[in-house]
């Protein structure tokens, strides 16, 4: 009986060695026991990641602080920290570098306005209205001349060709440049200066961008290309002139063919329609001076406005001359200068006596 009691309690003091023994090794992850004063250090274990795998070294567990955080962050007192503040993602569309950034189309040609190109022969005016279509570059080709000595017809030719060239559809940009070249100065309408400046800025964007080709578009509005009016009238320096008198109508910014005007034209002075068409005076570039002959409109005088017309096309200054009373002309009957009552000088009657 002694025997079985002294067995019982040897097993209890060798049970209890041995969970002092466990306790010690897994107290803190040390395997050393705790040296403060017989409290032992609180481990805070994080959910378990199923997916890790069971070979991969579990990540340390932080420690937890007095105050209940745990380790590795920052406490809300501390500087810089905000509550609920969170990092600013970096932006989901970073800017692009000059290697891939877009490149800009060409300035196209802006509006003309519209010819009226009343015979519907192609001429200057009315091809570049074709041009402002840039789809439209490969058919304006094909109906100006092959070899045109007009400078209006040359620019529009060297641009239609940089036209193709600029949008990956044929064209040449050396036929296009040696035009640009031999043509500076030489443009002399509204509509060819500006088609001049535009085949110049295609040619900048193919220098600087030689193997690049862009859909060139053309601008929905702006300011057009001409400002047609009419700049004045000549009736020889004095403002004035009587029915019957020539007087010269200066046309500037003219956006249609000169012999169109010309046979389809009108002149008003004064509200009134001048017989038969406009008469050219003179003409250079977008400009031109027609000759008309001032209107009887019985009462004088009259300040008048002038009014050229050709199709949906109208110009008009106003006030533009005065028209005078015309002079009075001499009476009829002896010469003037001839005293009444005396006779002209002559053979004398054969019946009166001599001296």
């Amino acid at each position: 009986m002694a025997v079985s009691l002294g067995m019982r309690i040897s097993g209890l003091l060798v049970v209890g060695a041995v969970a002092v023994a466990v306790a010690a090794v897994t107290g803190d992850g040390s395997g050393t026991p705790d040296r403060g004063g017989g409290k032992g250090t609180i481990v805070t274990v994080g959910p378990s990641d199923r997916s890790r795998s069971p070979t991969a070294p579990a990540s340390p567990a932080p420690r937890q602080s007095p105050a209940g955080e745990a380790s590795g962050t920052v406490r809300p007192s501390a500087p810089g920290h905000s509550r609920g503040a969170t990092t600013k993602p970096p932006s989901a569309s970073p800017t692009p570098s000059p290697g891939n950034r877009l490149l800009e189309s060409p300035t196209w040609l802006p509006p003309g306005p519209v010819s009226p190109n009343t015979d519907s022969v192609p001429d200057p005016s009315s091809v570049y209205d074709r041009l402002r279509d840039p789809g439209q570059c490969r058919a304006a080709l094909g109906v100006i001349p092959g070899t045109p000595a007009d400078p209006e017809w040359r620019v529009l030719r060297a641009l239609a060709t940089a036209c193709l060239a600029v949008q990956g559809h044929g064209g040449s940009w050396d036929t296009a440049a040696k035009e640009y070249t031999g043509l500076a100065g030489k443009a002399g309408t509204c509509k060819g200066r500006a088609a001049y400046t535009v085949l110049g800025g295609l040619l900048n964007f193919h220098r600087h961008h030689p193997g690049a080709t862009v859909q060139v578009k053309a601008p929905s509005g702006g300011t057009p290309a001409c400002a047609y009016l009419v700049a004045g009238a000549d009736t020889g320096g004095d403002g004035t002139a009587q029915p019957g008198d020539t007087v010269g109508i200066a046309l500037r910014g003219t956006y249609f063919d000169h012999a169109e005007l010309l046979r389809f034209g009108s002149v008003f002075i004064g509200g009134q329609q001048l017989a038969g068409p406009p008469v050219l005076r003179s003409r250079a570039g977008d400009g031109l001076v027609l000759s008309v002959l001032v209107p009887s409109l019985g009462d004088y005088p009259r300040s008048v406005d002038v009014v050229v017309r050709y199709g949906t096309t109208e110009a008009r200054l106003k006030d533009a001359f005065t028209v005078v009373a015309p002079a009075a002309l001499p009476s009829p009957g002896l010469p003037s200068g001839t005293p009444q009552g005396v006779l002209p000088l002559g053979p004398l009657p054969a019946h009166l006596p001599g001296p």
